[in-house]
């Protein structure tokens, strides 16, 4: 019977940081399989302003429920059996809050916000994943197409 509750939390554990691996990247030198092959518009213009932001973290429900499963598990312990049903529902719910922070904060990433100004004249700003270091002056190119824009240089 432990060795069963063993084998349920190493999984729960396991799939808890399989899919908060799989958070998509805000990098500006990251494209998913769908922006592949596809054309963009190519826009030039010069770096007003850099300004570091925090990208929140996803809250999936991946981490709630592995966390409610492991603390659910966990709960049941309690008593041995005298009280291991309230036990199991208090370390169920405990174990979903905690589960559910530690998906956002493993999934929070550092990101730029960057304001350019185009050869255009017009202003913009786009923020993405802090992956590549820019500066004001520095002339960049922007790539927009499929709702998603980014900036390189």
């Amino acid at each position: 019977m432990m060795s069963y509750r063993l084998l349920a939390i190493a999984c729960a554990a396991a799939a808890t940081v399989a899919l908060t691996g799989c958070a998509g990247s805000q990098s500006g030198s990251a494209y998913s399989r769908s922006q592949t092959r596809g054309e963009m518009n190519v826009r030039m213009g010069v770096v007003e302003s850099v300004r570091q932001v925090t990208i929140e973290g996803t809250q999936s429900g991946t981490g709630a429920v592995a966390g409610g499963v492991i603390g659910g598990i966990a709960g049941s312990n309690v008593g041995q059996g005298k009280g291991s049903t309230v036990g199991s529902v208090l370390g169920a719910v405990l174990g979903g809050v905690a589960g559910q922070a530690i998906e956002e904060k493993a999934t929070k990433k550092d990101g730029l916000e960057i304001t350019i100004k185009l050869d255009t004249g017009k202003i913009i700003a786009v923020t993405q994943e802090a992956d590549d270091q820019f500066r004001v002056g520095e002339r960049v190119r922007i790539l927009s197409g499929n709702g998603v824009t980014r900036v390189s240089h």
